[in-house]
């Protein structure tokens, strides 16, 4: 079956190096991409994951340099083909193309959230790719196999923040009013863990041991209700690092709360949305229950940034033990932290109690 919906074997990324420039009046965004790749065989054709993208200019550099004579979409399969005068070489290639695309209000792809302050509305561009959705973002092989590298830059308003997967590396002034941010190139890494975050965001931090970052980002007015989220962050990669034997990887982890999202939270690698509740704690008003549940997503996400971000399935029938395993070791890591609220007896009582209610059903489904 998932053999039917793949892109082709022979053709596959290596690096991907992407600069975007969103426009938060025109809910619109536009991209330049070159995507290095390695031909298996000589190919004429080369067919991309893309939705609701608008592809200009396509060329390919291998020993010489060679123009798409035809781009043809498929919008059922949400991919783009782009066929070449003569056959392609094998061997290692460079695919640079210019699009266009909207920034949509699906909270899917590269979409735009809504939030006020002081009473005027105001707009911030984030991404949500798991699963399927980063072909909304830019031309990819949007599969969790196809793993490459990804440098990433992004051209803002100034008076913006913009935040991705690993640290800024560079900001060069441009056209006026913008700038173009440069980030770290990023781990080998899945197309749907990619994220990247424009508007206007203020942050609390705190440095790790051996120079590494924690940061959580809010919309403006927000960020003292951060300290609770920042804290257990920190523990929690602490107690990570020492259960797996394995450092985490990057520079910076960033966790970035976003006022319209769909799911509870996402484990970009290194940049982790949220959905507000799911983060933000107010120290005065906030019950412990609502604490619970705030330290119990982070741990979640977090145990994703090995579990899924560093080790990923090959496809997406084999998601189920990528989360049954968060599901499992969040739990695992507030009890470290928090041992007083005794959270194993809530396990019982919520993760174990919907597993065996789906169970109970006559037409309960298979896990695989």
């Amino acid at each position: 079956m998932t053999s039917r919906v793949r892109l082709p074997a022979h053709i596959n990324p290596e690096r991907y190096k992407i600069l975007l420039k969103p426009d938060l009046n025109e809910f619109t965004f536009t991209g330049e991409e070159t995507i290095s790749l390695v031909f298996d065989k000589p190919v004429k054709q080369i067919t991309l994951h893309a939705a609701e993208l608008e592809i200009n200019q396509v060329c390919c550099f291998a020993i010489n340099s060679a123009e798409a004579e035809k781009i043809s979409y498929d919008k059922k399969a949400e991919t783009v083909t782009l066929t070449f005068p003569k056959k392609l070489p094998a061997g290692k290639s460079e695919l640079k193309l210019t699009f266009k695309g909207i920034l949509n209000d699906k909270m899917r792809g590269f979409y735009r959230s809504k939030y006020e302050v002081g009473g005027k509305v105001k707009h911030l561009a984030t991404t949500q790719f798991e699963s399927t959705d980063a072909r909304r973002a830019f031309p990819c092989f949007d599969e969790p196999a196809r793993k490459a590298i990804f440098d990433v830059s992004l051209m803002i308003p100034k008076g913006t923040k913009a935040i991705s997967n690993t640290i800024e590396t560079a900001v060069k002034e441009h056209e006026s009013g913008y700038q173009i941010i440069e980030f770290a190139p990023t781990p080998k890494m899945s197309t749907y863990l990619l994220a990247f975050i424009v508007g206007e965001f203020e942050y609390i931090e705190e440095e790790r041991k051996k120079g590494k970052k924690v940061r959580v980002f809010t919309t403006p007015g927000k960020k003292a209700q951060a300290k609770f989220a920042l804290d257990v962050a920190i523990k929690c990669l602490n107690f990570y690092e020492d259960y797996f034997g394995i450092d985490y990887p990057l520079p910076v982890l960033d966790m970035i709360a976003i006022p319209d999202f769909a799911a509870g939270a996402m484990e970009n690698w290194g940049a982790v949305t949220y959905r507000e509740s799911t983060l933000l704690v107010d120290e005065e008003r906030s019950s412990t229950g609502n604490k619970q549940w705030v330290a119990l997503v982070i741990a979640h996400e977090l145990a994703h940034m090995w579990f899924g971000d560093l080790v990923t399935m090959e496809w997406w029938s084999d998601l189920w033990l990528n989360e049954g395993f968060a599901s499992f070791i969040e739990y695992l890591a507030i009890d470290y932290i928090f041992p007083d609220w005794d959270i194993w007896t809530q396990f019982v009582g919520t993760e174990m109690a919907d597993a065996f209610e789906l169970d109970s059903l006559k037409n309960t489904h298979p896990i695989e």
